[in-house]
């Protein structure tokens, strides 16, 4: 059988979570499938790997825009196909054209879902329209949805209510704990500044409304002196939420010692370092799939303090491999706290309790890896979607 996979990003452009996805999820589909990639980007030399960019007609348009000529150059590349997979909207329409012109089964893979992120009109602009069209449109016409979590499969049916229950299917994200280890570098955190013998709570994501830095930012005013912040934060999705956090880090920085900001992109060997000297780290997002960050975390034994939302609490243990701290969401799609200031107090109570008791989020952080070996590994969720493509290209027939 073969597949292809079509994605925005793959090595060596990666952003998120959801390129870490697709890139882990080929190596393993390869061991029993034949799997091309259709991504976009520059060219690679990976063979079975096909690169697109931008048609050079298209070079002033709106990013929306941009992607569906991608998507319509890409179409062509998946000639042959007997399955088409896609992830994320940016790649949705490739998929579902390619399913009506070869008469091909398409499977999508959620990892956000676009009513559930009105934001992202801030950053899009009228192409958030546009990319709210492609995904309903994308997810209605499909063989299969792939959920990355329960919550998100809920998410999912809420969203598009017209969508067939039975065609939503739960696979999770995964963690390659051979790469994802932890690792001792005194050198390296001595060099950003951190220090191993202090308590530190450590933050890694994209600087974007759904991950909760600046609630995090608010909440640790209120941490111990003591504990040390690490920001690996990037990528902001919008000049106005950058100055937001910008000034937030200024206030932070202007009050305590300790407070650390990486702004570049970390090589993975780095990161865990980071990660490993974490007392804990944190994820407060307001939305959030599941969150292949946590199993970072985890697998480089560290504890995880989470927010109670989305997929968060499905690899979270709470009081085995961290703690969940409870939220209240306005149901508008934005995942705003309906009282901010509650959710921001909670949080911090929460990594106080955490960074105050080093034996306990030792204890967590081992708990943590063992989950990340045992319940998330690649073999076994590569197995799960090849059976999936299986299923919807038996069912075509």
């Amino acid at each position: 059988m073969r597949v292809d996979i079509v994605t925005k990003e793959y090595p060596p452009e990666i952003y998120g979570g959801a390129g870490v996805h697709v890139t882990e999820l080929v190596k393993a589909l390869r061991a029993s499938l034949d799997v091309r990639v259709q991504a976009f980007g520059a060219q690679r030399e990976e063979p079975g790997v096909s690169s697109y960019r931008v048609p050079a007609e298209l070079g002033e348009a709106n990013g929306a825009i941009q992607t569906l000529g991608t998507d319509l150059e890409i179409v062509g590349g998946i000639a042959g196909a007997d399955v088409v997979h896609s992830h994320t909207w940016y790649a949705n329409f490739a998929g579902h054209l390619a399913s009506l012109l070869y008469g091909i089964p398409h499977v999508v893979t959620a990892h956000s879902l676009e009513p559930l992120r009105p934001w992202k009109a801030e950053q899009l602009g009228g192409g958030y329209a546009v990319s709210s069209y492609i995904e309903k449109t994308a997810y209605e016409g499909a063989a299969a949805v792939v959920a990355v979590s329960e919550g998100m499969r809920q998410d999912i049916l809420r969203s598009y209510p017209a969508l067939d229950p039975e065609k939503v299917k739960v696979i999770y994200n995964g963690i390659d704990v051979e790469s994802w280890r932890p690792v001792d570098d005194p050198a390296l955190l001595a060099s950003y500044g951190i220090d191993p013998a202090k308590p530190s709570v450590v933050f890694v994501g994209r600087i974007t409304r759904q991950k909760g830095l600046p609630y995090f930012l608010r909440a640790a005013e209120r941490l111990p002196e003591d504990v040390q912040l690490i920001l690996c934060a990037g990528a902001p999705d919008t000049p106005e939420i950058m100055a937001e956090v910008q000034g937030l880090v200024r206030d932070l920085q202007a009050q305590r010692e300790g407070v650390v900001w990486i702004e570049e992109f970390l090589p993975r060997d780095q990161l865990c370092a980071i990660l490993t000297a974490a007392t804990t780290f944190v994820c407060p997002s307001v939305y959030e799939p599941l969150g292949i960050v946590n199993l970072e975390a985890m697998a480089c034994g560290a504890a995880v303090v989470g927010t109670g939302t989305g997929g968060i609490p499905e690899v979270v243990v709470d009081g085995v491999t961290g703690r969940i701290v409870p939220i209240e969401q306005v149901q508008d799609g934005t995942g705003t706290p309906v009282d901010p200031e509650r959710f921001v107090a909670d949080l911090a109570a929460v990594l106080t309790e955490v960074v105050s008791d080093p034996e306990r989020a030792r204890a967590y952080g081992a708990a943590g890896r063992e989950r990340a070996a045992n319940d998330f590994s690649w073999t076994a969720i590569a197995d799960a979607t090849a059976a999936l493509y299986a299923e919807v290209a038996g069912a075509g027939r």
